[in-house]
């Protein structure tokens, strides 16, 4: 079994910061790329940070400059820095990784989600 848990979300005001967590567990051989995703109601879910095996990172220009996502691989980790928070950054944010599970194949897995809320 492998698991995906996120923390680190909650109800900040606007121009303020989170950071979130996500934490993979279980029988795990290797990570690849690591993600975050988020979603709000009736809209799809949206990627909004990437990280390969590498380090490379990449961001779409909705968060670019104000998120910034890193990985610790000693500890399975990925984090996701958001800064400048506005309203419109509201949604549920979802952790997504390529694990190599027991399997020994590459699998992609979800975390449950953390609930992100930026009012005054």
């Amino acid at each position: 079994q492998v698991h995906l848990v996120e923390s680190g979300g909650g109800l900040v005001q606007p121009g303020g910061s989170l950071r979130l967590s996500c934490v993979a567990s279980g029988t795990i051989f290797g990570i690849g790329t690591m993600n975050w995703y988020r979603q709000t109601p009736g809209k799809a879910r949206e990627l909004v940070a990437v990280i390969d095996s590498g380090g490379g990172t990449d961001y779409p220009d909705s968060v670019k400059g104000r998120f910034t996502i890193s990985r610790d691989n000693t500890k399975n980790t990925v984090y996701l820095q958001m800064n400048s928070l506005q309203p419109e950054d509201t949604a549920v944010y979802y952790c997504h990784a390529f694990l190599t599970d027991w399997s020994r194949r590459e699998r992609d897995y979800w975390g449950q989600g953390t609930q992100v809320t930026v009012s005054s």
